[in-house]
């Protein structure tokens, strides 16, 4: 009972700094918003072979999940945060296991990344995009599956960092191949030789269940799409739980 009420305590604190920290809500879509503009007036009249789609509705999830991965993955630079302040020494003594607050912060994170993808989900009725609204729910389980294991990637990498600066070189190194090659932008079929990277991708799977959710198109089929992403945020919710059991503050 004591870690259902500290992964509850954890998850409330980083909605309400969520909450409270404006120019995060509105800073973080900034760069899916330049993509989602300037991708969707350069390509909207392009024709792709292997797309049967407008572009617009084809790019207009693929920004979603960007938002999606991006706030993920970043709010791991909280734990670094902490680390480097003393909170997170605090919250180690604290009467609950270490796997529930890696829990917490990780279930935190991802409510965080899903709002900042509906966000972007509304604001892209903007340019065009019309989405299936039947497809809603579906697409917001897609986009909390991949929030919580890319929250899990986060939580792990500042397990094993102490300074910020270091945790976001590290993340940017990370996070722009994962977008680039998951499929958001261009059809993974047009990746060429490269398409093998977008298969082994957990983001593409995540990128085509919202974009099946959302516009009825796929490339890997939404069951496919369903089980790697379940067996990836398990498998990385293991590791982050494992890495904060061993971290030192």
């Amino acid at each position: 009972m004591k870690d259902l009420q500290g992964v509850y305590v954890l998850w409330l604190r980083d909605m309400k700094r969520y909450v409270r920290a404006r120019s995060r809500l509105f800073g973080s879509l900034g760069m899916p918003l330049f993509f989602l503009i300037s991708f969707n007036l350069g390509f909207r009249r392009a024709q792709i072979p292997s797309l049967n789609i407008s572009y617009t509705d084809f790019l207009a999830p693929g920004v979603v999940a960007m938002v999606v991965l991006f706030t993920s993955v970043f709010s791991g630079v909280s734990v670094v945060w902490d680390r480097q302040f003393g909170f997170l020494r605090e919250i180690m003594v604290a009467p609950i296991s270490r796997t529930a607050i890696a829990l917490g912060r990780i279930l935190g994170g991802a409510t965080t990344a899903v709002v900042q993808g509906w966000i972007m989900l509304v604001v892209s009725l903007a340019i065009g995009f019309v989405p299936h609204f039947a497809g809603l729910l579906p697409a917001t389980l897609f986009m909390m599956l991949t929030a919580i294991a890319f929250t899990g990637v986060g939580v792990a990498i500042s397990t094993l960092m102490k300074d910020i600066h270091g945790f976001q070189i590290i993340i940017n190194f990370f996070v722009f191949p994962v977008f680039l090659l998951s499929g958001a932008i261009f059809p993974v079929k047009e990746l060429g030789n490269a398409a093998f990277l977008a298969m082994i991708n957990p983001l593409s799977y995540g990128v085509d269940g919202i974009r099946w959710s959302l516009t009825g198109y796929t490339e890997m089929g939404p069951l496919h799409d369903l089980f790697a992403l379940t067996a990836f945020s398990i498998a990385i919710v293991l590791l982050a739980s494992f890495l904060f059991e061993r971290t030192e503050v």
